[in-house]
């Protein structure tokens, strides 16, 4: 386990990841879908998926549909395994609180 990943940490970057991870590993979801599902801005979803790519968590593919440009974006095997360890350290921060609470 490699404890608390502060870049997934920060809440919308954890919804991201968490929204990421839900779906098979060779799917994607549109930038706007994401966007309308986290109710936040376009600028501080860009910002925050910038952060996410930088780190080598998601993929991120510009394409045009029907001559719109379109952005797509998926979790990388770097990403999931991230998040997964990221999940497991909470985890044990809740277990140890747990263990530790009087009865």
């Amino acid at each position: 386990m490699s404890g608390i990943d502060k870049l997934i940490h920060q809440p919308v970057r954890l919804q991201v990841m968490a929204s990421l991870v839900s779906l098979d590993p060779d799917d994607q979801v549109d930038f706007t879908y994401l966007r309308d599902l986290l109710n936040v801005t376009d600028g501080n979803l860009g910002a925050h998926l910038v952060k996410l790519e930088e780190a080598g968590y998601i993929d991120v593919e510009k394409t045009f549909v029907v001559r719109k440009p379109r952005t797509f974006v998926s979790a990388t095997p770097k990403g999931r395994s991230a998040f997964r360890d990221h999940v497991e350290a909470l985890n044990a921060i809740l277990h140890g609180v747990d263990r530790q609470t009087p009865s």
